[in-house]
């Protein structure tokens, strides 16, 4: 159980984040949209203004950047998009991949796209979607994956920019927040 938290107003709302060590001297504030459907609409919502106007598709990793993912989509009028897994399914054939290495996973990981969904990005404007960017690492995968499929990337959003991401300008967030020291 958490002792420490953080208070974080975002698109109108606030939620208490339980500080949580992820290393023996870094710990980080967990934010999760999962299963809070007034946080992922109000993120998307607020998200809606700050995005490129010309995004044809959403492109978001496994999993935490489902709901703001779906949400963007449906206010944008789209009626698709596309998710990046984080391993392969029966039901994908040839998928393409990239490694990936975030702060939230221990060791490197892949992100997989079904060649559907690789399909659906090719030749097409393409938004970059997650929950936190922190060191940039799942988005850069993100923008090689998308590369890879042949879409352009016309933008970088996520609800939280963490620590040093707070500073980049080459990111669209909507609230920024501190990394800790563990304890």
């Amino acid at each position: 159980m958490a002792k420490r938290f953080h208070e974080l107003k975002i698109a109108g709302c606030t939620r208490q984040l339980p500080i949580m060590n992820i290393s023996d001297t870094k710990a980080i504030a967990a934010f999760v949209v999962l299963g809070d459907v007034e946080l992922a609409e109000k993120c998307a919502e607020a998200l809606l203004e700050k995005i490129p106007k010309d995004t044809e598709i959403i492109m978001t990793a496994e999993t935490k950047g489902i709901p703001m993912a779906e949400e963007l989509a449906r206010l944008m009028g789209h009626s698709r998009y596309v998710t990046a897994r984080k391993s392969v399914k029966a039901y994908m054939e040839d998928p393409l991949f990239v490694e990936d290495e975030s702060i939230t996973t221990l060791g490197k990981q892949r992100l997989y796209l079904m060649q559907e969904d690789a399909a659906l990005i090719k030749g097409k404007r393409v938004l970059l979607l997650d929950d936190v960017i922190s060191l940039g690492g799942s988005m850069k995968a993100l923008r090689n994956l998308a590369e890879k499929a042949g879409g352009t990337v016309v933008g970088q959003a996520a609800a939280v920019a963490e620590g040093d991401a707070a500073k980049r300008t080459d990111i669209i967030f909507l609230a920024s927040m501190p990394l800790f020291k563990a304890e």
